[in-house]
């Protein structure tokens, strides 16, 4: 039987079972604008109902045994292998993947609930020294209820980045996914936890508007955030919690910079800045979107990575074997051309690209440009790779810092002159030998700056950090004696 059949969750959403949506909002396939499903919305109404009954299954699933929820995990996870292309159809029509970024995407998703698996069974506290006579202890115990609000463009493991650790550590949550992805980074996960005997009431499913966005943040019983997003919307997110006294986990934006050391392998390097720029589009909050090259391979390396770009096919995945697929809609679309249409305006030259090729945009290449061009300073979102160059080593670190984001950096060349550099630049990540697009997960995920509060994802130690609450608890054999 197909996981995601239409037939159980069309026109609805997931909480306490599948219900009937007030709202509804029609799952678009992006490459040609054909409707593959109605999609049911929640509303500020619905999260406050499922609030307060996650808040009440979440105490019984936070004492349920932890090999039970270890398994439910596993199942969790064997059932996204089972159904693996199933889910890659999904992520390629309706988030417009290409095949390979949508097979990666659903295989990385399938370790995600494997590694959160273990979480259950880690250490969660320490025993402590005390002065007086007692044992001293600290012990991590479930946060309670989170909310998670996740992102269109990785939609099923930026959701699931923060679900599973959170299901593994005993808390029940409150799923927003965008809209427009509502099915690969909703339904899927709402369906393969529901399948895996995850007890009712413990995860809901609520898409929806701003209304319900603010509604899973303010909701009383929610203790902690999890938001993968822009910075603007970040920024308001982190103010509302805030406000709430609510801790709030902000993964934002990135203007990710490759730096390309004097000696490196021009033939690699531009393969590698070529990936790092185009996979998905550059739909990717880790996508290189600034291309630091030394002064004496800058020609080599832009025509190279020139020819990668005017290479790759531009078309609907679906039904072409191409390289990039069509950006998530018509206003993002628009808006990468007009931020390359204003760079070259203000004097950068195109060296490829800079086409609407239907609901796509060919891979760009930008040079001549400063530091001070749209095309520089903004987050794109889309498939285009600017290029300047540098002289210094402190003039390519001074250049990398010169960014309101910090979130992952590339370092291809010398790996001593690599790390030199790596001591001088502010990122939450950095990469020698490789581009800026990487994470597994039980690695460290996170940026400094405008790129994040500092909050990591992935990893126990990151995962128990993120989702439970530190209590001090002290034992003594007798009742102790007091002056008064």
């Amino acid at each position: 039987m197909a996981l995601l059949d239409s037939a159980v969750w069309g026109k609805r959403f997931f909480s306490d079972g599948w219900r009937d949506a007030a709202g509804e909002q029609p799952v678009v396939e992006p490459a040609t604008g054909e409707q593959l499903a109605t999609a049911g919305l929640a509303t500020a109404e619905d999260v406050t109902r499922a609030s307060a009954r996650a808040a009440e299954a979440q105490r019984v699933w936070a004492a349920t045994s932890p090999q039970r929820r270890a398994a439910v995990l596993r199942r969790a996870g064997e059932l996204l292998a089972e159904h693996a292309t199933e889910i890659e159809d999904w992520l390629v029509r309706e988030a417009g993947s290409v095949r390979a970024k949508a097979a990666f995407e659903a295989q990385l998703a399938v370790g995600e609930c494997f590694e959160c698996a273990g979480l259950p069974t880690h250490p969660q506290g320490e025993v402590l020294t005390s002065e007086d006579a007692r044992w001293s202890m600290s012990r991590r115990r479930p946060a309670g209820v989170v909310s998670v609000i996740a992102p269109f463009n990785f939609p099923l493991v930026l959701g699931l980045r923060s679900v599973a650790p959170a299901l593994a550590l005993g808390n029940a949550v409150l799923l927003k996914p965008d809209p427009r992805t509502a099915v690969s980074g909703g339904v899927v996960i709402a369906r393969v936890f529901e399948e895996a005997g995850l007890p009712a009431g413990v995860l809901h499913l609520l898409p929806g508007d701003g209304s319900v966005g603010r509604a899973v943040v303010e909701a009383p019983e929610v203790r902690v955030v999890s938001f993968t997003g822009s910075t603007p919307v970040g920024r308001a997110i982190g103010e509302q919690a805030g406000r709430l006294l609510k801790r709030a986990h902000l993964e934002l934006g990135g203007n990710n910079a490759l730096v390309v050391l004097p000696g490196a392998d021009v033939a690699k390097a531009a393969s590698a800045g070529a990936f790092g720029s185009y996979l998905h589009q550059g739909q990717i909050c880790m996508t290189t979107g600034r291309h630091i090259v030394h002064e004496s391979l800058l020609e080599e390396y832009t025509a190279a990575l020139a020819a990668k770009a005017a290479a790759l096919p531009v078309g609907d995945p679906a039904r072409e074997d191409v390289a990039l697929g069509p950006l998530i809609d018509r206003r993002q679309l628009e808006r990468v051309h007009g931020i390359v249409t204003d760079s070259v305006a203000a004097g950068a030259t195109l060296a490829a690209g800079g086409e609407i090729v239907g609901a796509g945009y060919r891979a760009t290449v930008l040079s001549g440009l400063t530091t001070d061009m749209p095309a520089w300073r903004e987050e794109i979102f889309g498939p285009v790779a600017p290029v300047i160059g540098f002289s210094t080593l402190e003039e390519a670190a001074r250049i990398v810092n010169d960014c309101e984001y910090g979130l992952s950096v590339g370092i291809l060349g010398d790996v001593g002159t690599a790390m030199k550099l790596a001591d001088r630049i502010d990122s939450g990540k950095v990469h020698i030998n490789e581009q800026t697009v990487s994470d597994e997960p039980n690695a460290p995920f996170g940026g400094v700056k405008a790129s994040g509060t500092g909050s990591r994802f992935g990893g126990a130690a990151a995962n128990v950090e993120a989702f439970t609450e530190t209590q001090w608890v002290t034992v003594r054999p007798d009742i102790a004696d007091y002056p008064f």
